[in-house]
């Protein structure tokens, strides 16, 4: 019998569990917690860590898990780099869902980084209005660049103080529109873009709004990760599974 885990937190990972649920295959979806109201699914779900490896291990065979699809966010490389080790400790079918990483075209004014040191120590120089673009979990990094005035994209409002002298918080959740975040970049008066490459489309449309409005945007890309299969289409993922069953 089949059972599937899978990762979440993107809206190719919403996609799936819609399109498992549908055709009445066994799953579980699980979310990392890193938002106080994740979206709400179609499958029986969970909110938490597993507790390494070790507790992933534990968890695939208290659910007989037999397949896992990593639909997590392609900066999640911990989450990643367990699956994939206890994927083959239990020898369960692992597959990951992707989506492609954003590229450059012509008129992108981007600054590639391989790191968010990186991308702090890019931002030396004279005050900006900076959108950073990143979620919340780094934001402490950029106390190192004190100078600039950041306008922060967040998901849920904060609860606390956060970690930057001189911030705007704008409370949103993607998808994104083009004419929403021309509206934000021209409002919070941005002078440049500090963002990860998630790649997709649910929050492309500040790379087009920076791109009509000529403004630089400093591209934090993804971690490295061990080899491991992917697939990015819906369609593929199904496939996979077929496959396997």
């Amino acid at each position: 019998m089949i059972k599937i885990l899978i990762l979440g937190g993107t809206s190719e990972a919403s996609a799936l569990a819609s399109a498992v649920a549908k055709r009445g295959i066994p799953a579980i979806f699980s979310y990392a917690g890193r938002v106080n109201t994740p979206k709400p699914q179609p499958l029986p779900t969970r909110i938490g860590g597993f507790g390494g490896v070790n507790g992933l291990v534990t968890f695939l065979a208290q659910e007989r898990i037999t397949h896992i699809v990593d639909a997590t966010h392609p900066f999640a490389a911990q989450m990643s780099s367990n699956m994939l080790a206890a994927a083959a400790q239990c020898g369960v079918k692992a597959t990951a869902f992707t989506r492609p990483a954003w590229q450059p075209v012509t008129g992108d004014q981007w600054q590639s980084v391989a790191s968010i040191d990186e991308a702090v120590n890019a931002l030396a120089g004279p005050p900006q209005r900076v959108l950073l673009a990143i979620g919340r979990m780094h934001l402490s990094a950029f106390a190192a660049q004190p100078q600039h005035h950041y306008v922060l994209r967040l998901v849920d409002p904060p609860t606390s103080p956060l970690p930057l002298p001189d911030i705007s918080t704008v409370i949103d959740r993607g998808p994104f529109t083009l004419e929403g975040d021309l509206a934000l970049l021209k409002n919070q008066r941005v002078q440049r873009i500090v963002c990860k490459n998630a790649g997709g489309e649910g929050a492309s449309s500040k790379l087009s709004a920076a791109r009509r409005l000529g403004l630089p945007i400093v591209m934090i890309e993804r971690p490295a990760l061990p080899p491991r299969h992917e697939v990015h289409r819906i369609d593929d993922v199904l496939s996979w599974l077929s496959d396997h069953y």
